[in-house]
């Protein structure tokens, strides 16, 4: 029987250090077949520079965009009034956030654009009787993963143009938090963040799922990493939004500091 093995980075946030812990744990396995990284890699972290040269060097790994790659390619600070996820553009977060968009991408350039703008929209695979989507929130859009009712109306579609398919696992990153549903024959996964987790888990994550046989297996490893040298470098190159980001880290929540 046909079996694959991913492995499951996500929501970077340019966090050097944690991204580097997390694929050592990936050099440690003989087993994985395919790399898959879920978006958000730059924005919102210290090390934009240093994530894009680590990145490009990961052999076998998909990138799919997220919602903060997209603001790097659409230039989201050039936009009159600009907004993101909802926010009123006059929300001093919402500014600082689009300062912090605008100082990432200056730093990774002409080489960074090219690299956010080679990535997927979603990668689907098919193991067997199993169909796996990946994607950052959803192919629909980058910023809300779907619904239960949407899912399970995406799910239906799925399997009417794919008859064979007898179960479906969609797996998004995006909200930074973990997520494990099990709704007749669909399965949503979500493994938190490798870089900048909300669940008051500082701990990183990287994620392990293995189809085949008819079984899944959905392994989540929490590891630690030295926070401190996250947020020292967010001290040190103080772009915008570094103190909220700081404290995100420290108490592994979304925060309101500016």
């Amino acid at each position: 029987m046909v079996s694959k093995t991913f492995a499951i980075i996500t929501d970077i946030h340019s966090n050097l250090a944690s991204l580097t812990h997390a694929l050592s744990l990936i050099d440690e396995r003989d087993d994985i077949d395919q790399i898959i990284c879920l978006g958000d890699c730059f924005a919102l972290g210290p090390e934009p520079e240093k994530t894009l040269e680590l990145l490009k060097t990961i052999p076998n790994c998909i990138f799919i965009r997220g919602n903060h790659d997209r603001y790097l390619l659409e230039k989201l600070w050039e936009d009159e009034l600009p907004s993101l996820e909802g926010m009123a553009p006059y929300d001093p977060i919402c500014q600082a956030i689009v300062k912090n968009e605008k100082w990432t991408a200056d730093l990774l350039g002409q080489e960074g654009r090219d690299f956010c703008k080679s990535m997927k929209i979603a990668h689907r695979e098919i193991v067997g009787s199993t169909l796996v989507e990946f994607t950052h929130a959803w192919y629909k859009r980058d910023d809300k993963p779907p619904s239960i009712v949407e899912a399970m109306r995406w799910r239906d579609h799925v399997i009417e143009a794919n008859p064979e398919i007898k179960k479906v696992i969609f797996i998004h990153g995006h909200v930074h938090v973990p997520r494990h549903q099990v709704i007749e024959n669909l399965t949503i996964l979500c493994q938190g963040a490798t870089g900048l987790p909300f669940d008051r888990d500082q701990r990183g994550s990287v994620a392990f799922l293995t189809v085949g046989n008819g079984n899944v297996n959905w392994d989540v490893n929490r590891y630690n990493y030295d926070l401190s040298i996250t947020t020292n470098q967010l001290e040190k190159r103080r772009p915008p939004f570094f103190t909220n980001l700081q404290n995100t880290i420290k108490f592994a929540s979304i925060r309101n500091d500016l």
